[in-house]
């Protein structure tokens, strides 16, 4: 299997690897295997689904390897942001016309919430919304139409708007094992391999093929 082919599945092209798409992107990190599904036009993911992402304001975005994202996710980064510090959020300053005159740009970065981070192993339900500057951890499932405005610890369900965490997928002695195995990182042909064990749920057969 290669991660940088656009289209992994040729009978269903509404199916992309994302790490193909994001080439050429300097403020995106796509690892391998992270795809997207959308019936309709899937290869302009980071045009459409991925919204305020100015390379002024210099955040990243980076997507973990072996992620699933659904149709009309959206993922809105710092650039959607008003600075709020002020009596007003009115964006002035991007109309020009003299309004631009003493409004100082430190005033909406010192507002920046940093890097938007979805961790490996991630499945995002179709139409969720995540905001910016929020790490979601290895493993974690967002639900459909979640609102994700807060970090997103790993192996975590997570629903409603806001996303509240719904329950863990495992107890916490299993995940920190999983967090140690990162099957994700595994040369390809070992997790080819293993395939039973990673997508099982025996976790000595999963640390045995370490």
């Amino acid at each position: 299997m290669n991660p940088d082919i656009l289209q992994p599945v040729p009978a269903h092209p509404r199916i992309v690897f994302l790490r193909p798409l994001a080439a050429g992107r300097a403020n995106v990190d796509v690892g391998p295997f992270s795809y997207y599904d959308d019936p309709a036009t899937p290869e302009r993911f980071f045009d459409d689904n991925l919204l305020h992402h100015f390379d002024f304001v210099g955040d990243r975005l980076r997507i973990g390897a072996f992620c699933a994202f659904a149709t009309g996710i959206r993922i809105v980064m710092n650039g959607a942001n008003h600075a709020m510090g002020g009596f007003s959020t009115f964006p002035f300053n991007i109309f020009g016309h003299g309004w631009e005159d003493g409004f100082d740009p430190a005033t909406s970065a010192a507002e920046n919430r940093g890097d938007t981070v979805i961790g490996p192993d991630v499945w995002i339900g179709s139409e969720a919304w995540i905001m910016p500057g929020v790490t979601i951890g290895a493993g974690a499932i967002v639900a459909a139409k979640a609102v994700v405005t807060h970090d997103v610890p790993p192996y975590s369900v997570v629903a409603g708007n806001p996303a509240r965490e719904v329950r863990r997928r495992f107890d916490d002695p299993t995940i920190a094992r999983l967090l140690d195995i990162a099957w994700w990182d595994w040369p390809v042909d070992r997790i080819s391999r293993n395939l039973n064990a990673i997508r099982g749920a025996d976790l000595a057969a999963l640390e045995t093929a370490r």
